[in-house]
């Protein structure tokens, strides 16, 4: 994104755009006027280094999720292919420097939900295999790996075979998802991972009293560990207001709890909402976010730091060749 006439990269650690390509309502590489995201907008946009997420619906949830997964894998590779050589499949440090190159936009796959893998650590070696980079153990409900947010208030911890599967992601270099857990199990992840974990998506309870969101102890505790947090734009995830200025307070409310600039990101969720937030209607958008929190006093180092230098940072440490 050129922004204050400097090049400054964009990384967003959650959208929902490719259930859309797998439904069939639309093609990634194609430009649209409906939808917020795909990859001819974010060029437009400069948006660098995109994670897409494969959400698997309830209605296929625990039996038809592997085979679910296996479809999203399919069409995250055609919408790619589909691109024509402009958009780079990212899963190594060689595949993000293509990506952050002019002309070339890279995409991630994640795992929003992990019933696909059941209680099986080979599973992880597979889908590390096919790409996948940054997984969550659940969406909002309780699965054989952990309870979910939605189980909250009273929710439980991780499993025996949740927690094996965090160590065998650690050890094949997929970044763990802390979004979607109850307060039990982000607790006990941290506790877990020997890697630092982020928050793909997830804004500041302490602004928004949504089970979603984390505390302030559970911000402290995220950067302490060397994570990072991804602002999202959902309108209940941000409350007190619902355009782009309540992101920006979500913002230095980290920054000031914080104390650095080191452990905040971009998780939209574009594509994930019904009604996108005033003033960040599609990807295109970005730009005058920046603007707002320049405004607003955040410097422009801090500003390119949460659009992307944080997370470029972060995935190079954890995808460098051991």
């Amino acid at each position: 994104m050129l922004w204050h006439g400097e090049d400054t990269p964009v990384v967003d650690t959650h959208a929902d755009s490719l259930l859309e390509a797998l439904k069939g309502k639309r093609h990634l590489y194609e430009r649209h006027t409906d939808g917020q995201l795909d990859f001819l907008r974010m060029a437009e946009a400069g948006h660098h280094l995109q994670f897409l997420s494969c959400w698997v619906e309830p209605e296929f949830k625990p039996e038809r999720a592997l085979p679910r997964v296996l479809a999203f894998v399919d069409q995250f590779y055609r919408e790619v292919e589909g691109a024509g050589g402009t958009v780079v499949a990212v899963t190594d440090e060689a595949s993000l420097d293509s990506a952050l190159a002019p002309g070339k936009t890279g995409v991630v796959m994640s795992m929003e939900g992990a019933e696909a893998l059941g209680t099986d650590p080979r599973l992880v070696r597979i889908m590390h295999r096919l790409g996948f980079r940054l997984i969550s153990l659940t969406w909002n409900e309780r699965n054989a790996l952990a309870d979910g947010a939605g189980e909250d208030p009273g929710g439980g911890g991780l499993s025996v075979a949740g927690r094996d599967i965090v160590r065998e992601m650690n050890a094949v270099g997929i970044v763990l998802d802390v979004s979607h857990l109850s307060h039990a199990s982000f607790w006990d992840a941290l506790e877990i991972s020997g890697q630092p974990v982020v928050a793909s998506h997830s804004n500041c309870r302490s602004l928004a009293d949504h089970r979603r969101n984390l505390t302030d102890g559970q911000i402290v505790a995220l950067a302490s560990a060397g994570g990072i947090q991804g602002l999202t734009f959902v309108r209940e995830f941000l409350a007190g207001g619902e355009n782009a200025d309540r992101v920006v307070d979500h913002a230095r409310h980290h920054l000031d709890l914080v104390g650095n600039d080191r452990h905040l990101g971009l998780g939209s969720d574009f594509d994930g909402v019904e009604h996108p937030v005033e003033g960040l209607e599609d990807v295109t958008r970005l730009t005058a976010l920046a603007d707002l929190m320049s405004a607003r006093g955040l410097s422009d180092q801090t500003i390119r730091r949460i659009f992307g230098l944080n997370y470029v940072e972060f995935f190079r440490r954890q995808w460098a060749p051991i």
